[in-house]
């Protein structure tokens, strides 16, 4: 337990509905564990499941869904909401959530931490407009030398931040924690005897799913499963039916977290394969490779740092850069056939824990908060700047 100057009300924002975002969910058990009083605010969709958690929640339900417009709502009834709530310290989960958690912490007088999911201005869905990409840029160039407290998934968006904008940000990996438990008993899928090819996440531009899908007339006795959705589900979903693939691919739709590892323990191999659409990608270190590493599935991955900084080390997957749908297949068949490498997941799996990881979760809000006086002159003397 953290002393008692440190229970603290923290609210926490993201703009997403809380059914599937882990790395949030493990953040908040964190700082409730710790004693301090946690209060999640998201959004909800008119098919958004209930959520159940041991911390507080709420959820907005806003008129619009998409585009600018989505946001701008989003933002200024979060900076309402904030204004309004007793807390003290914010957490603010990527540049979406940004501007309403900033403004808020001047005047509300509450230290901000922030939680770079992403390099927000490099996903798909922005770089590839150049007026939406410059506006989220422009929000990153004012903002982020400002911030004093924060960390991100990984080193080399660490890195990037840090030389960019003279921050000290600091590195949380989205890992699972020691021991994954899952709410169903018995295994979800059945594979009839095949081998079970899985995806798990988003399902959105650049994902490399449609390669798997283009690869499966050659992997017989497999089946690939797609636990997720997005943007481009109904684009593959048609895909699939071009190719007369109905009884070779599964998609699943969204599964709750608490759910997931009874999934993930179906599969023979795990896919995260990238496509190099920005720096977003090029960088990432998707919270799979730990899901699939902690149930022991060997994973099929694009060569990028972040990535191969992890499976080369652990020796817990294969790293390709060609994706050419018989050459995934190739690779797939020789992955199936030989042992799994247990001594490689074994001391990953003691390594490469969330508890490891939380700890610079609980050092950044302890500073914040005590240093709190000192930040708000910080933000005052360069609210201008």
């Amino acid at each position: 337990m953290p002393a008692k100057n440190f229970i603290m009300k923290i609210t926490v924002a993201v703009t997403n509905d809380l059914v599937t975002d882990q790395r949030v969910h493990k953040v908040c058990s964190t700082l409730m564990h710790n004693g301090h009083k946690v209060m999640l605010i998201g959004r909800k969709f008119r098919n958004s499941p209930v959520v159940e958690r041991l911390y507080k929640t709420h959820r907005m339900r806003l008129i619009f869904n998409h585009s600018a417009l989505f946001y701008a709502e989003y933002n200024f009834r979060l900076f309402i909401h904030l204004l309004f709530t007793k807390t003290d310290l914010i957490i603010s989960n990527d540049t979406d959530t940004l501007t309403a958690c900033f403004f808020a912490s001047i005047i509300c007088r509450k230290p901000l931490v922030f939680d770079a999911h992403e390099m927000f201005p490099e996903v798909p869905e922005v770089t590839s407009r150049q007026f939406v990409k410059t506006v989220w840029t422009k929000i990153e160039d004012w903002i982020f030398p400002k911030i004093r407290y924060s960390y991100t998934v990984c080193q080399s968006i660490a890195d990037i931040y840090n030389q960019r904008y003279g921050m000290n940000m600091q590195v949380v990996r989205n890992i699972p924690t020691a021991k994954v438990e899952s709410v169903i008993t018995s295994k979800p899928i059945a594979s009839d005897g095949r081998k079970v090819i899985m995806y798990q996440g988003a399902v959105n531009v650049g994902r490399g799913i449609e390669w798997v899908i283009d690869t499966m007339p050659y992997l017989d006795g497999f089946v690939f499963y797609v636990i997720g959705d997005g943007d481009v589900i109904n684009e593959m979903k048609e895909r699939v039916n071009c190719l007369k693939l109905n009884d070779r691919v599964v998609f699943t739709g969204r599964v709750p977290f608490e759910m997931l590892a009874a999934y993930t323990v179906c599969a023979d191999i795990g896919i995260n394969l990238l496509e190099n659409h920005g720096l977003n990608y090029y960088f990432s270190l998707p919270n799979r490779i730990f899901d699939f590493m902690r149930q022991q599935v060997p994973v099929l991955a694009s060569d990028f740092p972040e990535i191969r900084r992890i499976l080369a080390h652990y020796g817990t997957g294969v790293l390709i850069n060609n994706y050419e749908p018989e050459f995934i297949a190739e690779t797939i068949l020789k992955m199936v056939e030989q042992p799994v490498n247990e001594a490689g997941f074994a001391v990953a799996n003691t390594e490469l824990t969330w508890e490891n990881e939380s700890k610079t979760i609980l050092q950044t809000v302890r500073q914040a908060a005590k240093n709190w006086q000192l930040i708000l002159i910080f933000y005052f003397l360069n609210f201008f700047l």
